[in-house]
């Protein structure tokens, strides 16, 4: 009995990277037969047909996975019902659109819940101190470089504060944590932490004013999700698709599998994030901004190589994953060790490269007081990545080896793709010594192929199917903020004290 249970199980895991692998191919797939070309919505249907190959397997709950199969195919439905296309400066925004209406839909179905969150938004306006003083530090960029809309709970994001006026709070455990979890991985609304702060301080207003405008924003968010997200939308100049239809058609295609999720006692955090993380690659990573940066060869090579060295590692660890997030480290662990190997390639460490963006991101808040409110969280997400990723590539006893959880990193992939090993074709022949690390340097600003999102998306799924009634967001665990070594926030982090 125990073997045959053991080998189901390793059934179930393999299924999971076969998945997530299946998701990064589809996408890179897209963008190497499109790049360069003009963006339609319609390109992504690869990456839709992919999604809807997942299927849930012995106690994995149906209703997690139809969290995340119907919003991406409602997803792409009400966006090509709206557009042809979608322009580059509005594509970030694509999965802030799912966790607003959400929110509503459970409002109306659970009116305690809704109780519970309009005492947080009335918190809220209670926590002057602690907004204003959050919302100072991050305009001066007082924690470094930071991530304000973070998956976990690194000083300077939303979750953090969030966290801290959820602590204090007398509602129930449960819905504190869904609170906490829509504005992390559910991306309730494309609003980060202090951004309405920093434009009113810019625009000329006190910083009375500007901590009152703040308050009210953030208030908006939580208070009228949908209504806030169009407002958010309209200030940032959005003009691909009405905004609003979007979220009304979403809101009553999806309600429904909601309803489904509630009846199987999904936890609510669960239902608000899931079927946000899965869409973005429709109309953002396969995106016009996309298409135009892997016009780029070295750059499209950079993504196939370490899309392959996922691969390559995911085949690898068949039968020998160990539990069902092992898939999850492995997959990321395997691109982490491969973005750094080209970083070495060109002689550079990671921390030459800490150094730089930790530098330019002060200097940056000098010459750009009215820098996006998200400027640098993609270069915090490189960072990171190749920290982690020189610790597992550097020698035994220095770093793994190039071994994660026991299976060998494949990393031939780099060594056998034809334009990483000739960069000589792609600059002055006779120099080419840093022409990988430019490539390396513009993914810095949109690494989310290879960190990876699909693969992260996919397997979060798998993991939260078969633990349905728990918290997974944000993520309750230390980061190991590599921007640390030159801005060290350890002090105002509250993972270890998440609601």
């Amino acid at each position: 009995m125990t073997a045959e249970f053991k080998v189901d199980v390793q059934e179930m895991y393999n299924k999971m990277a076969d998945e997530a692998v299946g998701a990064q191919k589809a996408v890179v797939g897209v963008i190497n037969k499109k790049r360069g070309t003009e963006f339609k919505v319609t390109d992504a249907k690869p990456y839709v047909d992919a999604v809807n190959k997942m299927k849930p397997v012995g106690e994995q709950s149906k209703e997690v996975f139809d969290l995340h199969i119907d919003s991406v195919n409602t997803h792409y439905e009400t966006l090509t019902g709206l557009t042809d296309t979608v322009r580059p400066e509005d594509d970030p925004f694509v999965e802030h659109y799912q966790t607003p209406p959400i929110l509503e839909i459970l409002y109306e179905e659970d009116p305690a819940f809704h109780e519970s969150v309009m005492k947080f938004v009335e918190e809220i306006g209670k926590s002057e101190a602690l907004i204003g003083k959050e919302s100072i530090r991050r305009y001066g960029g007082f924690y470094g470089p930071t991530c304000v809309v973070d998956f976990a709970f690194v000083p300077g994001s939303t979750s953090n504060v969030v966290n801290r006026i959820l602590k204090q709070m007398d509602i129930p455990v449960e819905h504190k944590r869904a609170v906490l979890s829509s504005k992390s991985w559910g991306m309730n609304t494309s609003y980060g932490i202090g951004a309405k702060f920093q434009t009113s301080i810019e625009d000329g207003k006190t910083p009375s004013e500007a901590i009152k405008e703040e308050i009210d924003m953030l208030k908006m968010v939580y208070e009228s999700p949908i209504d806030a997200q169009v407002k958010l939308m309209e200030e940032a100049g959005h003009t691909s698709f009405d905004t609003r239809k979007y979220m009304e058609t979403y809101k009553q295609r999806i309600r429904k599998t909601v309803k489904n999720a509630m009846d199987a006692d999904v936890f609510y955090g669960n239902i608000v994030t899931v079927p946000a993380y899965g869409v973005g690659d429709v109309a953002h990573h396969i995106s016009q901004s996309m298409y135009n940066m892997t016009k780029d060869d070295v750059v499209l090579a950079v993504i196939n190589a370490v899309t392959d060295v996922l691969e390559g590692t995911m085949n690898r660890a068949k039968g020998k994953f160990r539990d069902e997030y092992s898939p999850l480290t492995i997959g990321t662990d395997a691109t982490a060790a491969a973005v750094t190997k080209i970083l070495w390639m060109d002689g550079f460490t990671t921390m030459m490269v800490l150094d730089l963006l930790v530098k330019r991101f002060h200097n940056l808040v000098l010459t750009n007081p009215r820098r996006g409110a998200a400027a640098e969280l993609h270069n915090v997400d490189f960072i990171d990545m190749i920290e982690k990723g020189e610790r597992i590539i550097d020698h035994i006893p220095r770093g793994a080896g190039s071994i994660v959880q026991g299976v060998p990193i494949d990393l031939s992939p780099i060594d056998k793709n034809e334009v990483l090993q000739n960069p000589q074709r792609y600059t002055y022949p006779a120099c080419a010594i840093t022409v990988r690390f430019s490539a390396l340097m513009r993914l810095a600003d949109f690494p989310c192929l290879l960190t990876s999102e699909p693969v992260t998306a996919t397997l979060m799924t798998n993991i939260i199917s078969l633990h349905k009634k728990q918290a997974h967001s944000p993520a309750r665990v230390c980061k190991f903020c590599s921007a640390n070594y030159f801005d060290y926030k350890c002090n105002d982090c509250n993972w270890s004290d998440a609601v």
